[in-house]
C-alpha cells in the first residue's frame, strides 16, 4: 500500500476524550475497518455521537435529494443524527458534552457534492459552541492538479456551493478544510491529520485504497472521473443516468438518437474521452421505464480530459439536437426554491445565459481562466502535498 489515511493517527489525538463522529460507510482504512469500529475501541476514548451526511450514516438513502432521519446506532447504542434533514449543521444539543468532533469522509473533489459543505457547516457550528474539529484527510480521487469550471459568484450559494470555489476544485477535504476556515471567517479549532504517501498526480486507483462507494450514485472510480461536469446535467431534463449501472457515465434522453448524439460528440475531438452510442432505460428519476437514447463516456486518457468543458460540450450539443424538447430543470433543488438548479450547480447564471445565447463550448471554457487562475494562487497557502 502507498498511501496511509488521516484517520490512521487518530490513536494519538483522542485519548481520554468524548468524542462525535462524522463518517458513512465510505470511512474505511485499507484493512477495511469503519473508523467507527477504530474509534470505539480505542482505550479511554467514548464515542459519545455519530453524525451522517447527505444520503445518512448508512448511505443508504439511494436518491438524491432525499432526507434522513435521526436513529441510534444499534450496537454502539449512541445517537446518529442526520445532517440532511431537519437540520444540516450540528445544534448545540448534539456536540453536548463533546470534547471533539471527528470528520472523516470521502470526497470527491466537486465543490457541489454536499460533504464539503456539511464538513463547513461542522465547521461554523463547533466554533460558535467551542467543539475543536479533526479532519481526518483522505485521497481527492480524481486528483489534485487540475482545476476546472467556473466559481461560484456571490449570491449564488446554496447546499451545492457556498463559497467561492471553481466546480473542479483539484483539493483533499483536509486542504478544503484549512482553506475555508482561514479564508472564509470559520473560526473553528481545526487540526487536519495528513495523508502519508499520496502525491497530487495520484487517482484514487494510484493509492492502494479500497474503493468503496462514496455515495450510491457514484459507484465506481469511473463515475467520479466525469463527475465533475457531468453533475451539471442534473439542471437539464437531460438524464444523467441515475438509475443506471453507470450514473454520470451516460446521458441521454428519450427523444434523442443515440448515434447521432455520439457522432456529433466524436465530432467536437475533445481531449481524452471517446463518446460510444447508447441506448438505456433509468429504473428512477428522469425517464424512468422509458428507452432513452444517448451515449457513455469513456475516459481514454485521465491527464487531458476535462470534465466541465465535456460537460458543457454534451450540454450545447443536446440542446442543437433537440431545441424544441431541451430545457432546464425548475426548482426547487437542494433546498433551493427560487434560482434555477444549472445555475446554483454551475455557479452562477453566466453558463445558463451563455447556452441560451448558443455561446460556443470552447469560449464558455475560456470564460472560465482568470477565476481559476486567482484560485489556484489563493489554494497555494493551504496546499498539504
Amino acid at each position: 500500500m502507498s498511501v496511509t489515511l488521516g484517520s490512521a493517527g487518530l490513536a494519538s489525538r483522542l485519548g481520554g476524550h468524548r468524542v462525535g463522529l462524522v463518517a458513512n460507510p465510505a470511512s474505511v482504512d485499507h484493512e477495511f475497518r469503519h473508523v467507527t469500529d477504530m474509534v470505539a475501541s480505542l482505550p479511554g476514548v467514548t464515542l459519545a455521537a455519530l453524525f451522517g451526511p447527505q444520503h445518512g450514516f448508512r448511505s443508504d438513502v439511494q436518491d438524491n435529494m432525499v432526507e434522513t432521519d435521526h436513529g441510534r446506532h444499534q450496537t454502539l447504542g449512541v445517537p446518529i443524527y442526520s445532517l440532511y434533514g431537519e437540520t444540516r449543521e450540528p445544534d448545540a444539543a448534539m456536540l453536548a458534552g463533546l470534547d471533539l468532533l471527528v470528520i472523516d469522509l470521502q470526497d470527491v473533489g466537486t465543490r457541489v457534492y454536499t460533504y464539503i459543505h456539511t464538513m463547513t457547516n461542522c465547521l461554523r457550528a463547533c466554533a460558535r459552541h467551542g467543539v475543536p474539529v479533526l479532519v481526518c484527510d483522505r485521497p481527492n480521487p480524481v486528483g489534485g492538479q487540475a482545476v476546472e469550471g467556473g466559481m461560484l459568484q456571490p449570491g449564488f450559494e446554496s447546499f451545492v456551493g457556498l463559497f467561492p470555489i471553481p466546480l473542479r476544485h483539484g483539493l483533499t477535504i483536509g486542504e478544503m478544510a484549512r482553506l475555508c476556515n482561514e479564508c472564509f471567517g470559520l473560526g473553528a479549532s481545526l487540526e487536519v491529520l495528513p495523508l502519508h504517501g499520496w502525491r497530487r498526480e495520484m487517482y484514487y486507483d494510484d493509492t492502494g485504497l479500497p474503493w468503496v462507494l462514496p455515495s450510491p450514485n457514484l459507484p465506481t472510480l469511473d463515475s467520479a472521473i466525469v463527475y465533475p461536469g457531468q453533475v451539471l446535467l442534473e439542471g437539464t431534463n437531460l438524464s444523467e443516468g441515475r438509475g443506471t449501472t453507470r450514473p454520470f457515465e451516460l446521458v441521454g434522453a428519450p427523444w434523442l438518437e443515440a448515434t447521432t448524439v455520439a457522432g456529433a460528440m466524436n465530432d467536437h475531438q475533445l481531449p481524452g474521452v471517446h463518446f460510444r452510442p447508447a441506448e438505456f432505460q433509468p429504473t428512477f428519476q428522469k425517464h424512468a421505464g422509458k428507452p432513452c437514447g444517448g451515449c457513455q463516456l469513456h475516459v481514454t486518457d485521465r491527464a487531458t480530459f476535462q470534465p466541465v468543458q465535456t460537460a458543457v460540450a454534451l450540454l450545447q450539443t443536446c440542446r442543437r439536437l433537440a431545441p424544441d424538447r431541451f430545457a432546464w430543470r425548475q426548482p426547487p433543488y437542494e433546498y433551493e426554491t427560487v434560482m434555477p438548479p444549472i445555475d446554483i450547480l454551475s455557479g452562477s447564471d453566466q453558463l445558463r445565459r451563455q447556452l441560451d445565447d448558443d455561446s460556443s463550448f470552447t469560449t464558455i471554457a475560456k470564460a472560465w481562466e482568470a477565476g481559476l487562475q486567482a484560485f489556484r494562487s489563493l489554494r497555494e497557502g493551504y496546499l498539504l502535498y
